[in-house]
């Protein structure tokens, strides 16, 4: 679906070099496979920059999926709604992917970010390594569901409108 036309984008993030953090990815691209009427799912991996430009095409939502170690054990999900003023303070860098860094280069392109929900999975490795730990793969399809939800409850149509 074009970007222009989806009311909700759905971007997979991490670096698939990295074991776990290669989570994010894994997910986009198995929602990729399916259609979804008033979305855009896109794997973005390492490339923030380009994910900051994308937030920036009049999306109502952005669901992003990502590793993020919060120590509890590796394969938990979590659904996380951020505070998007995290750059406040912080320069922009066209080589980090992590989400401050993408509000600090919306911030720099003057522009804002639609309200974001993170789904992340606690990672048992980040270290260099192709492929996901066993625990953390497991949750990719309990991830998939989830996003599925969350994407469900967005395009709803909404009470009075045709």
């Amino acid at each position: 679906m074009s970007g222009a036309a989806a009311r909700v984008l759905v971007a997979g993030v991490g670096n698939v070099f990295f074991g776990d953090d290669g989570f994010g990815p894994e997910v986009a691209r198995k929602l990729a496979l399916e259609p979804w009427a008033g979305a855009k799912i896109e794997d973005f991996g390492i490339r923030g920059l380009h994910l900051a430009y994308e937030l920036l095409n009049g999306y109502e939502r952005a669901i992003i999926i990502d590793a993020a170690p919060r120590g509890d054990l590796p394969g938990t999900l979590y659904v996380i709604e951020p505070d998007r003023n995290l750059a406040a303070l912080t320069a922009p860098d066209a080589h980090r992917m992590d989400l401050e860094n993408v509000f600090a280069c919306l911030r720099m392109l003057e522009g804002a970010a639609p309200p974001i929900t993170i789904v992340a999975c606690e990672p048992a490795t980040v270290e260099p390594g192709i492929g996901l730990t066993a625990a953390v793969a497991q949750a990719v399809d309990l991830a998939a569901a989830l996003v599925r939800r969350l994407l469900e409850q967005q395009l709803a149509p909404q009470e009075g409108q045709l």
